[in-house]
């Protein structure tokens, strides 16, 4: 059935916008080339944008050439400002940018253990009101949040969950009361996900699983290029797996004795001072019977995620992922081979602190992009 002439107009709209979101300002003649629409489409649908308020004029092209110049087409980038935040155990980052994703202003705060809900709630929440004032935003459209935890896949909002601060699921709710912005949440390991998928480690793979290893541990799963949360969000728990070489099982309540008790950011300190080494400098270090050693453990883990979903790829991240590089990945891929007949790459984040970040800026942008485009 042949689409309606608004319906026509609408999808040469988005094309042309995502073509000029991707590629950058453009020419009328490199729209048509681009999306194979007619000059005179071209032309109307260039005029409705700029009507919308969404695309300008930003320069001009053709001056190495014979002839008149060519108008050059840009997104209105200030048509909204977004904001993502990286919401850690004991710190909040937060990036605000214009529709483009630019950043235009960066700030960080440290939340500490002793800190009760609501002045870690208002700590956060300031951060972010000064420094979209200091970006020039007097408006944010839309602002990701990326924390630990479980995101409900019936109403979006973070769960209440054990071993979480309370003012993580507490700030999303304040920021949603207090801002004119539409306020998102998702799983920090997810948000990496999306990012090393677009932008990072992962930007050739339709199929991979993302390893989180920091003070949690966590796995994202992406299947033909599409990020898989499971039926109650929870795709990923990795950290309650029950692997061997624990001090016992997990529960239901807790991820000791799971594979978090091996993997996670105190266990891999414990094992460097095992080691004789600095914690600080272990992953670096170059010693390798302690990569060896850990590697021989993050391969437990990965390879029962191999063995369920055949992935090809597994991206370590999270702070040992980004320290430990190719070094510590090839050692764990030599490790994995030798517990699995299925093929698996392993590669190090290359978006390493970032990561949460950048997938919670894509996360906003999408979202803003969505609603403002037609």
């Amino acid at each position: 059935m042949a689409a309606s002439p608004s319906t026509a107009r609408a999808i040469n709209d988005r094309l042309a916008l995502r073509l000029l979101q991707d590629e950058g300002p453009l020419t009328a003649t490199q729209l048509k080339t681009l999306t194979g629409l007619s000059r005179p489409t071209v032309a109307d649908l260039v005029e409705r944008l700029r009507g919308s308020g969404l695309v300008h004029v930003v320069g001009e092209s053709g001056a190495e050439r014979r002839g008149p110049n060519a108008k050059l087409y840009g997104l209105v980038a200030d048509r909204a400002h977004l904001a993502a935040l990286d919401v850690r155990m004991r710190s909040v980052s937060v990036t605000v940018t214009d529709l483009l994703g630019a950043a235009l202003a960066e700030a960080s705060v440290p939340v500490g253990d002793d800190s009760g809900t609501g002045p870690a709630v208002e700590k956060a929440v300031t951060l972010l009101e000064r420094t979209a004032e200091e970006a020039g935003a007097d408006r944010l459209h839309t602002v990701a949040v990326g924390a630990p935890g479980l995101i409900d896949p019936g109403t979006g909002e973070l769960r209440d969950s054990t071993g979480l601060p309370a003012w993580h699921r507490r700030l999303v709710a304040v920021l949603q009361e207090r801002l004119p912005a539409h306020v998102l949440v998702e799983n920090e390991t997810n948000l990496a996900a999306v990012a090393e998928l677009r932008e990072g480690a992962a930007r050739d793979r339709e199929d991979f699983v993302l390893l989180w290893l920091g003070q949690g541990v966590g796995a994202a799963v992406v299947l033909d290029g599409r990020l898989r949360r499971g039926a109650s969000g929870g795709a990923g728990e990795v950290g309650f797996l029950p692997v061997p070489g624990t001090s016992g099982l997990p529960s239901a309540t807790g991820c000791d004795g799971g594979f978090h008790e091996l993997a996670c950011a105190a266990a891999v300190e414990a094992l460097a001072v095992a080691h004789g080494l600095d914690p600080a400098g272990a992953l670096a270090s170059g010693h390798e019977p302690f990569l060896d050693a850990l590697a021989r453990r993050l391969a437990v883990g990965a390879a029962a995620v191999v063995s369920v979903l055949d992935p090809g790829c597994v991206v370590l991240g999270g702070e040992t992922g980004h320290q430990g590089a190719d070094v510590l990945a090839a050692r764990v891929e030599a490790e994995l081979a030798a517990l699995s007949p299925l093929r698996t790459e392993v590669r190090p984040t290359s978006l390493g602190d970032t990561a949460v970040l950048r997938g919670a800026l894509l996360r906003a942008r999408d979202a803003a992009q969505d609603e403002l485009f037609p």
